[in-house]
């Protein structure tokens, strides 16, 4: 029954940009005590709260908010907020300016009936949450286009596309289209011959040098300049079209008319090679994470027709030839090979398909012919998994570039506000007015702020795309961040330290009884069983090659073992209790070993005991010793049993354990943890392993795992390894690095610019350097992690 006492509330979310993180939120508020219900909604950006004392938790509320995600506000709402809101994914047609998208995302997020606007300038996306989208996307269309003449806003028609189709990209050229590119690449060469001619050659008569100039202006900067013109009518006075036209046509008019078209054919050079190095890194990321299939073989009998992947159906039979990748998810209906999973999973090595065996989609055919049942239709396969976790990864932006982008809309008025105080007061002082205006001009052409608002989203996707090279599946780049300031490394055992299959790990006969007919005797009445002990008993029985009898009768007692007869007669085997049941004197049994024990009787004497339990990963000491070179704490929590613990602790070389946990135990355990240490990453990959990677600072799951494990964690280890654990980390770290590297680098080469231009050292040709050459370097900054082994 619920509390009559409780009130039901509905708080907007204000700022909320991350579903991991909202789902954390709503986790840690039905701690709370006095919470009877608590639900978040990422798409709505509602908490819906029923509790007992809203003015007393609302403060706690917001805490819990701000420390998962620092920009979200929590606000009453007056009302109930309709639930006719729906979400749909845009493409970005022709958008090449980081700074513009930013506006473009505020923008449309102030419109009334905008739920949640993001707009992913790697991907050049935008994630609309609305109420009427066809009411909408006109205003959209219109602030785009405002914002950044050229671009167009089409709905996406099917699963996720990060841009166009990579061998269409690279006809088209990216981001501008082949006659876009090729206009301009025209406008670039023939403006530049007219100013080398005027300028080095001395080929133009001095009447006619002013022409000249103006002729190669109009041709550099003539685009520029009417965007400008433009765009200045509807509001947009600080982008870079208006800057680079007030400094250069400022230029002219101190009569430094070399310096304007020289600048503004610098500018566009660069421009053009920011936005091939901006698409080259797409297209490298691309390459990396987009392993969808554009047709597949389909058989038909004997004939083989090609066919689109999105036509392929559920119970199809597709013919994949060697070298060929696995089109889609399905399973071996006839051949044998071996399969390179590498793209997906990250592992090198190899491995062997035949028969009934299961395949993924994106790994890759090396040797034999495969005939494959289609299991999964390309919309549910593995590669547009890969690909959809990657591009909603891309959406979830980390705080350090909503702090880049704020930070950008006070940055460029204010240098502007400083390049206008330095053309009038020092001139007003001096008299020296061309000099001082010409390092204003200067100072404009330095406070275009795109190298800031490009150089982290592109470093960030670009982790993003490295880690799935490695089979490791970022959820968001606030992931990221939070892994780089982890300080303990917390895991579960079973499928994650071990392989979580069970296997006899040491057979101890009494004396004169030999271990194989002790195995034997076992094996023989396991037979009758389907338990997972009993087949691991049975097929070490196998793997020695002894001859089984199957029992003529048999008997199983609950939660005790088995009782069967042989042609040896009766055989027990099961624990104590069931050897105590039938007064077996078992005082010789060791007492030392670990794991799950079968003790063995027969004819009423005991036999001996076989130990089985899980095996430790075979990168699971590797991968320990890493993290503590990180000078990470590491600590276990388990359901399992002390013993088996702390015996695959001392393996593994794991600091802490704690052993017989139920759920909420390990929840309170890492809570305890996280107040010892600091920031906790937990890795599980159990139903009952949700719970707590919802809570821990950064959840992990393994790729082999439960789905409920999958999805409430933050990151994915496809490969199920626990070396990808450290990689993961060390891959947060670099790419965090590598975000700040371009942070710094461009701030400080903007300072130094302006304060050389103060100076009287630096011009205007440097100050474009500031601006497009930063950018380019920020770019091939950010990809280079793509390349580096990790």
């Amino acid at each position: 029954m619920p509390d009559a006492d409780c009130i039901k509330r509905v708080y907007a979310l204000k700022n909320l940009g991350c579903a991991n993180c909202a789902a954390k939120m709503e986790y840690k508020i039905k701690e709370l005590p006095g919470v009877e219900y608590a639900s978040v909604s990422f798409v709505t950006k509602q908490l819906r709260l029923s509790a007992k004392n809203h003015e007393v938790l609302l403060p706690a509320i917001r805490e819990i908010c701000a420390s998962i995600e620092s920009d979200v506000e929590v606000v009453p709402r007056s009302g109930m907020m309709p639930f006719n809101f729906e979400s749909k994914v845009y493409l970005l047609e022709n958008l090449g300016c980081a700074n513009c998208a930013a506006k473009m995302e505020k923008a449309i997020n102030d419109l009334p009936d905008v739920s949640a606007a993001t707009i992913t300038y790697a991907t050049k996306q935008l994630r609309l949450t609305a109420k009427n989208h066809a009411q909408l996307l006109p205003q959209v269309q219109a602030i785009c286009s405002t914002i950044e003449a050229g671009v167009k806003v089409v709905e996406r028609i099917g699963k996720p596309v990060l841009a166009e189709n990579i061998n269409q990209r690279k006809k088209s050229g990216g981001i501008l289209s082949m006659s876009d590119e090729q206009r301009s690449l025209a406008e670039i060469v023939f403006g530049g011959i007219l100013f080398i001619i005027s300028e080095i050659t001395g080929l133009v008569p001095e009447a006619y040098h002013i022409y000249c100039l103006v002729a190669a202006y109009i041709l550099l900067g003539g685009r520029i300049v009417l965007t400008a013109l433009k765009n200045s009518t509807k509001g947009q006075v600080f982008d870079e079209n208006f800057l680079m036209t007030v400094a250069t046509l400022g230029a002219f008019a101190i009569n430094q008319y070399e310096e304007a078209v020289g600048v503004m054919l610098f500018y566009r050079i660069g421009e053009y090679f920011e936005h091939r190095a901006v698409e080259k890194s797409r297209g490298q990321i691309m390459e990396a994470v987009d392993m969808r299939p554009e047709v597949v073989n389909l058989l038909i009998g004997e004939d083989v027709r090609v066919i689109p992947a999105e036509e392929a159906n559920v119970g199809d039979i597709l013919l994949v030839r060697a070298g060929d990748r696995i089109p889609l998810d399905g399973v071996v209906i006839e051949g044998e090979s071996l399969l390179d999973t590498s793209p997906v999973t990250g592992e090198p090595v190899p491995v062997k398909r035949s028969f009934g065996d299961e395949v993924i989609s994106g790994c890759i055919n090396t040797s034999g012919m495969l005939k494959i049942r289609v299991e999964k239709v390309l919309a549910e396969s593995m590669v547009t998994k890969i690909l959809d976790s990657v591009e909603n990864a891309a959406a979830s932006k980390p705080q350090l570039d909503r702090f880049i982008t704020r930070f950008a809309r006070i940055y460029t008025p204010f240098v502007v506000a400083v390049a206008v105080l330095t053309a009038v007061i020092p001139g007003f002082i001096t008299g020296n007015w061309e000099y001082w205006t010409y390092t204003a001009l200067t100072f404009l052409v330095i406070s275009c702020p795109c190298a800031l608002v490009l150089s982290v989203p592109l470093a960030f996707f670009s982790g993003i795309g490295a880690g799935s090279k490695y089979g490791i599946l970022f959820k968001g780049g606030v992931t990221i961040e939070a892994l780089k300031n982890v300080k303990a490394v917390v895991m579960d055992k079973t499928g994650t330290v071990t392989k979580g299959n069970f296997v006899v790990q040491k057979l101890v006969p009494v004396s004169g009884m030999e271990e194989d007919e002790l195995l034997k005797l076992c094996a023989s009445a396991e037979l009758v069983s389907s338990h997972p002990i009993a087949t691991s008993i049975v097929n070490a029985a196998k793997e020695r090659e002894l001859k089984l009898e199957r029992p003529q009768t048999f008997e199983e007692i609950a939660g005790e073992g088995l009782v069967v007869e042989v042609s040896d007669g009766k055989i027990l085997c099961g624990n104590k209790k069931l050897l105590e049941r039938f007064e077996i004197d078992f005082s010789v049994r060791e007492e030392d070993n670990y794991g799950t024990e079968v003790l063995v009787a027969r004819a009423g004497k005991y036999l001996g005991q076989i130990i089985i339990d899980d095996t430790l990963k075979e990168d699971a000491v590797a991968a320990v010793t890493s993290l503590k070179k990180m000078n990470l704490t590491t600590a276990m929590l388990t359901g399992d049993a002390a013993e088996s613990a702390q015996a695959v602790a001392r393996a593994a070389g794991i600091d802490e354990v704690r052993a017989k946990l139920l759920p909420q135990d390990k929840l309170n355990e890492l809570g305890r943890l996280r107040k010892q240490y600091g920031g906790v990453m937990f890795v599980g990959d159990g139903i009952n392993d949700a719970p707590v990677l919802a809570g821990a600072d950064v959840g992990a799951a393994m790729g082999s795992g439960a789905d409920a494990a999958i999805e409430a964690a933050d990151v994915v280890f496809m490969n199920s390894e626990m070396q990808a654990i450290p990689q993961a980390i060390a891959l947060a770290k670099e790419t965090t690095r590598i975000a700040w590297q371009n942070v710094f680098f461009a701030l400080a080469i903007k300072i130094i610019i302006m304060a050389a231009g103060l100076a009287g050292y630096a011009s205007m040709w440097a100050a474009v350097f500031a601006d497009t050459g930063v950018s380019i370097l920020c770019v091939l900054n950010s990809i280079r992690i793509l390349y580096k082994k990790i």
